[in-house]
């Protein structure tokens, strides 16, 4: 009985760790593409209101830099959540033929069984994932940054990783959902019957998550409303301790401050707020602005402490095998492993891809812009308010 209690704690541990290991994998895989997440999202088109002459930053070069993040994240945080909860008990290694390598292979036995249900791949199958495996390498190769994209053969600004998706999701509504037949071409009297495309235009319009769109317009709006206000100017003037921290720690410190932030805030509005803070403090410090930007964006999605931080989290913890207690201490270590593994990517690989060590022109020419625009502001914003006071 006390080997079987045991055992049944074991089961439950090991249950708990492929609860959590789900949405925290969901958090840590999303940072990997610009379209992963909402706030990669958000700082493509911040950097664009912000720094318009900026384009360092498309699909291709952020996979470069946000892939070998994410692995390392991923691989650090399984060990510490195979540690924790007990999957790594060296007891699966010494017996070879107990009662847990049968349940694993009837397991497999299930998992074989509904493969083959799902039978050969059909044509409309193999035709999205053509046209997917298209989509991105187009992504991938426009622009990458250290080789020549295929967008060199434009005009310089004529393409976007936009115009790539838009040329795919435009093929898929006219290309046929079923194998065409060659005889129709040869044989007069073949019936000419109309083939359903991949993508009909209702469930397009069924499928956009429009709230998500509106949501993103929502954020772009209020960014390019702190900086035409001043306040993303004035809330930077009161960071002005920070500017005698050396750079790689304000790195630091920002992580851990929009990771903690995060835990109790969405992750969009959390960017929202922090992106413009974070534009105006690289400009004091004269560092480039991608060097506070990036890190802040992917700490957003950091949220691993609390249900309520993302929604993966609140998923797995309704599942009712989880308590707070256990997110809460799984959490704590993951957000250090993640601050540090960031860090570690800004001041190594990332310097190179995204040329972090200068101030580039771009964001001189904003910064001048900028500091030409405050006296408009003052004019307009402070003089009225004194005098009505």
């Amino acid at each position: 009985p006390a080997e079987i209690r045991k055992e049944a704690e074991y089961q439950k541990n090991v249950w708990k760790g492929f609860l959590i290991a789900i949405p925290y994998s969901a958090s840590i895989g999303g940072t990997a593409t610009l379209t992963g997440t909402a706030p990669n999202l958000l700082l493509v088109g911040s950097l664009k209101n912000f720094f318009p002459a900026c384009d360092l930053i498309n699909f291709g070069s952020w996979f470069v830099f946000a892939c070998p993040l994410m692995l390392l994240f991923l691989l650090l945080g399984w060990l510490w959540i195979s540690f924790l909860y007990g999957g790594l008990n060296t007891r699966l290694c010494l017996k070879k033929k107990d009662f847990r390598a049968e349940a694993e292979a009837r397991a497999r036995a299930v998992i074989k069984a509904d493969y083959e249900k799902l039978g050969p791949i059909q044509f409309a199958e193999g035709a999205i994932a053509c046209l997917f495996f298209l989509f991105a390498t187009l992504l991938f190769t426009r622009d990458p940054k250290f080789f020549p994209g295929w967008s060199k053969l434009f005009k310089a600004g004529f393409l976007s990783d936009a115009v790539t998706g838009v040329t795919i999701v435009t093929i898929l509504f006219f290309f046929p959902s079923q194998k065409p037949s060659i005889k129709w071409w040869f044989d007069k009297r073949a019936p000419n019957t109309p083939s359903p495309p991949l993508l009909s235009w209702k469930k397009a319009q069924e499928s956009v998550p429009w709230n998500i769109i509106l949501l993103l317009g929502g954020g772009f709006a209020m960014a390019k409303g702190c900086e035409e206000s001043g306040l993303s100017s004035w809330i930077g003037g009161q960071l002005q301790p920070l500017e005698s921290v050396p750079p790689v720690v304000a790195v630091l410190l920002i992580t851990v401050v929009v990771a903690s932030f995060t835990e109790l805030a969405s992750n969009t509005a959390t960017i929202i707020i922090f992106l413009p803070i974070l534009a105006e403090l690289a400009m004091r410090l004269q560092v480039n602005p991608l060097y506070l930007m990036i890190p802040g964006t992917v700490s957003c999605s950091y949220a691993f402490m609390l249900p309520v931080s993302t929604p993966p989290n609140a998923i797995a913890f309704a599942s009712g095998h989880l308590v707070v207690k256990d997110m809460v201490r799984t959490g704590v270590v993951m957000n250090i492993i993640g601050v540090l593994v960031l860090s570690l990517a800004m001041n190594t690989w990332g310097q190179y891809i995204f040329d972090l060590s200068t101030y580039p022109d771009w964001a001189i020419v904003h910064s001048a812009n900028a500091t030409r625009a405050l006296p408009d502001i003052y004019d307009h914003t402070v003089k009225p308010l004194n005098f009505t006071l």
